[in-house]
């Protein structure tokens, strides 16, 4: 009686709720100081960095710097949408980068779901580390390796596939325009379904076993399981991560495509980032090309805030 008469005070127990803000940091103040390194970090090279926006709107020159560059508006905003090679730089971005969503997306979902169901526990850690492997390996190996693979010559994967009947004899699928946005989807996927598999297997591994023990007393088999229990347990994480990858759909993978690119892909590789870094760094435009980023970021958040508002309409799920 003398719990219950002390919880039903009021005030009592509902301190931190109540509390002021800097009450509760106080009260959270351990983990707070364990947060405090990324947090300087994320300040220092995400947030300090933002003050260098303003060239976007100066025709910037470094020895005047950003105060006493000329202010200019508009204007590198407006030479964007006039030139055709920024609208072609716009369609392979989203092009590549849907094509990656498309594919890219449920491929670790998949995976995760199919080394859930493994009984083989050996099979199950060789799996996972072979999975994961590539992730670690460098865009630089990466491409390096296809161009070995894929040689007309001496690659083994191009002899495979002119053996198969599915190439020419002469076919150089890296410097082939057809070839180039299937050759980054499939480098793209490969490259990270394991790791991005891990968040999946997180969300899997913290479901209750009572749920799929309560489907077994029901009579449902392990297809029925995954699709009444695994699929909605983890939709929270999928649809989260889903949010952040539509935000992304304007930020191709520079580091893979500057690789990937030569003179007969060039085309078909330029995307934002690598057009940004051609125009800003290797002609000097360093206005014109902090406006093709700025572009870039201000794209990434609108499809974010849609695909949030979408989210929360739909599924009652949602980042904010």
């Amino acid at each position: 009686m003398e719990d219950l008469s002390v919880a039903a005070r009021p005030g009592v127990g509902s301190g931190i709720k109540r509390g002021s803000f800097g009450k509760r940091l106080w009260a959270q103040r351990y983990l707070m100081i364990l947060t405090l390194p990324a947090v300087i970090w994320l300040i220092i090279f995400h947030y300090v960095p933002m003050y260098g926006i303003i060239i976007a709107f100066e025709e910037y020159n470094p020895v005047q710097g950003f105060t006493f560059s000329p202010w200019v508006g508009l204007a590198n905003f407006k030479e964007l949408f006039i030139d055709p090679s920024f609208l072609d730089s716009v369609v392979n971005t989203f092009k590549i980068s849907f094509l990656k969503l498309l594919f890219g997306f449920p491929a670790p979902i998949l995976l995760a779901i199919m080394l859930n169901e493994l009984r083989a526990q050996r099979l199950k850690k060789v799996v996972q580390s072979l999975s994961y492997l590539p992730y670690f390996i460098s865009w630089v190996f990466v491409v390096g390796f296809m161009y070995t693979l894929l040689d007309p010559r001496t690659g083994a994967l191009s002899g495979l596939l002119q053996w198969l009947g599915l190439i020419t004899q002469d076919q150089l699928l890296m410097g082939d325009p057809k070839t180039f946005t299937t050759l980054v989807v499939i480098s793209e996927v490969w490259k990270n379904i394991g790791w991005n598999s891990i968040i999946f297997l997180a969300a899997i591994a913290s479901i209750d076993p009572q749920l799929y023990e309560a489907a077994t007393v029901d009579g449902a088999g392990r297809f029925r399981k995954i699709w009444h229990v695994t699929l909605p347990a983890i939709k929270p994480t999928v649809v989260i991560l889903l949010i952040l990858n539509v935000g992304g759909l304007v930020n191709a993978n520079f580091d893979q495509l500057f690789l990937m690119k030569n003179s007969m892909t060039q085309d078909q590789a330029n995307v934002l980032s690598i057009y940004s870094y051609e125009m800003g760094l290797v002609l000097g435009r360093f206005s014109y090309g902090t406006a093709v980023g700025l572009f870039q970021s201000i794209v990434a958040f609108v499809l974010m805030l849609g695909a949030n508002y979408s989210s929360r309409k739909m599924t009652n799920e949602s980042l904010f």
